[in-house]
């Protein structure tokens, strides 16, 4: 692993990853740090009721 990589923030490196698409081992260990952090799992709506209860997606659009 790169050492200019590790010193990054995730931020940084998905800012970095943005500037350079070419950069596959930047990509790797972003990929690896987004998938190594426990992130919050929402069950499945059963039912149409059930939407106007579920949480709205975090860039504030919609889901209707």
């Amino acid at each position: 692993m790169s050492s200019k990589f590790t010193e990054m923030s995730r931020q940084e490196l998905r800012e970095y990853i943005l500037k350079n698409r070419d950069d596959d081992e930047a990509l790797h260990i972003y990929l690896d740090r987004a998938l190594a952090e426990p992130g919050t799992v929402y069950p499945a709506p059963q039912s149409i009721d059930d939407l106007k209860d579920f949480p709205l997606p975090k860039n504030g659009t919609s889901h209707r």
